[in-house]
């Protein structure tokens, strides 16, 4: 009898054993990760350096990609998609730097699949749909009154300021306790900021498989908020393989520098009660030195949620001048008609800047998650590629090795918020068309002299001055103001004034210019007529 029981035992165990392996089959996906390794989609010179590093990592799928360059400098460029782990990633980025004098290079993704479908969607074009869905601005520049008074007003040495603070982290590699503490005293920094601005909201974003969260501060729109504008740069260092917990990756310029010149912007338009038409995100960005992990979930998660972002500018790297040119606007994988706008920008507001254009191939920094999901996404940038900051993923990247000085950042902040407040400026809600009353004239010095009243709707009222000597603004809902009795005053000591009022409901606004020297003017007033 026991060894019936032997005999149908051992019958029955090949069985068993087939059903328990079926199920470990069923519930673990055949496209996941293996332990410690995920997927890298990689442009071909990135590749050709990974085979270096780690020649046992193959290609399992290429494919000849766009770059939506359309400056002639690239015409297409082969993407490979790659089973690496960590390891591999970060000796990939320091051949990279040292060889290339570059960064990234390649994209982080869980599984192969959805590696597969990100090669299949940089070989498709977007379509006329999905491109008719997304607002594209005008890139008229048209808001000086709004732009300057902000951009005169930002420094240099607060930049620096942030940029000591953010690199006295030891580290801020997104695995580690000094990436978690950067990212909870960034949303803390922003959030003092905003004290007092209830349409300023600071959060994180949670990532999966890393404690490292991105930072999200929003400026809600006053009439067209669900057209948002983003503004970003990565909040984590490194210094390549091997970065642990004491590892020292102070990362001034790659990319607390980054970081900083949006914190002068985000402080500069709350200094100046800037409040925008659309809506205005600046994002401090998790784990972008690993494949641009934390832009890459945010710009999906806005693409599956629908979020209309008319328009993405990255910050990576604002502090070193390394080449002849002040700014280099990126042209492969960012959109070219919003490139145009922003050397426009430049020209327009920064008009003794010079401007260099180049190229950083796939994946090179968050801009291209953006880009990834339709969206349209500039990248301005330091240097030339090949003259990049030798100090950037070393010890070495301290503020002191840039000269202990932000002159360079300070140029691509007044950049970011020429570009954030030119878009964000304009926009006007669906079904509502603004309208723009222009007065010229001329006062006597203490003469005044009263506009309106303006039948304005919902939204916002602008009213504007430019002129010789000196003109004070002053503006206020329902009855004429005084220079002691107003809604919004602008009082410099120029003619160039400006004012925004907010529109709860529909009312009258009246305008009043007093002539604190004899002065000429040109008013405008731009509201929403009821």
């Amino acid at each position: 009898m026991e060894n019936q029981v032997h005999q149908i035992q051992r019958r029955a165990m090949p069985a068993l054993l087939a059903v328990l392996i079926s199920g470990l089959l069923a519930t673990t996906p055949a496209t996941a990760a293996a332990p410690g390794k995920g997927w890298i989609t990689v442009g071909d010179t990135a590749y050709t350096h990974l085979q270096k590093v780690a020649p046992q990592a193959i290609a399992r799928q290429s494919q000849v990609v766009r770059t939506n360059d359309q400056a002639g400098l690239v015409a297409a460029e082969r993407v490979h998609l790659v089973q690496v782990n960590e390891e591999e990633m970060l000796k990939l980025n320091e051949s990279i730097h040292h060889e290339l004098k570059r960064c990234g290079g390649y994209m982080y993704h869980e599984t192969e699949a959805e590696g597969k479908r990100a090669l299949a969607k940089l070989a498709s074009p977007p379509s006329a749909a999905s491109l008719a869905a997304l607002a594209r601005p005008s890139y008229t520049i048209d808001n000086q009154a709004l732009v300057t008074p902000v951009l005169s007003q930002m420094q240099a040495s607060n930049i620096g300021t942030t940029i000591t603070e953010l690199s006295s982290f030891t580290n801020r590699f997104y695995t580690t306790t000094g990436g978690s503490d950067a990212s909870n005293w960034l949303k803390q920094k922003w959030a003092g900021m905003a004290t007092g601005r209830p349409d300023i909201t600071v959060t994180q974003f949670t990532h999966s498989g890393y404690n490292q969260k991105s930072v999200i501060a929003t400026i809600t729109g006053t009439d067209n908020p669900s057209e948002v504008i983003v503004l970003g740069g990565h909040l984590d260092s490194t210094v390549g393989s091997g970065t642990g917990e004491t590892s020292r990756a102070p990362g001034a310029d790659d990319d607390a520098s980054g970081i900083a010149s949006m914190t002068e912007v985000l402080r500069a338009m709350i200094a100046n009660g800037y409040k925008p038409r659309r809506t205005i995100k600046m994002i401090g960005y998790a784990a972008e030195e690993v494949g641009l992990r934390g832009s890459q979930a945010i710009a999906q998660n806005f693409k599956a949620n629908n979020v209309n972002v008319v328009g993405v500018m990255q910050l990576d790297m604002t502090n070193y001048k390394g080449s002849a040119n002040d700014i280099y606007i990126y042209t492969d994988y960012t959109d070219s008609a919003q490139n145009t706008f922003v050397a426009n920008l430049i020209t327009t507001y920064q008009p003794t800047l010079t401007i260099g254009y180049d190229k950083c191939g796939y994946g090179c920094s968050d801009h291209a998650s953006w880009t990834a999901q339709g969206y349209y996404a500039s990248m301005p940038f330091e240097t030339a590629m090949s003259q990049s900051n030798r100090y950037i993923h070393t010890v070495n990247d301290t503020f002191a090795n840039a000269g202990g000085q932000a002159n360079h950042s300070l140029k691509f902040a007044r950049l970011a918020a020429s570009f954030a407040i030119e878009l964000g400026s304009d926009g006007a809600a669906p079904g509502g068309t603004d309208k723009t009353e222009t007065f010229t004239g001329s006062l006597t010095s203490g003469q005044k002299k009263t506009f309106g009243p303006f039948k304005a709707a919902i939204g916002t009222v602008v009213s504007s001055t430019t002129g010789t000597g000196d003109t004070d603004l002053y503006v206020r809902k329902t009855s004429v103001p005084t220079t002691t009795s107003y809604t919004c005053k602008s009082d410099g000591s120029t003619s160039t004034e400006n004012c925004t009022v907010n529109m709860t409901a529909n009312g009258d606004v009246y305008v009043l210019l007093n002539g604190y020297t004899a002065s000429s003017y040109t008013l405008k007033v731009t509201y929403k007529p009821q």
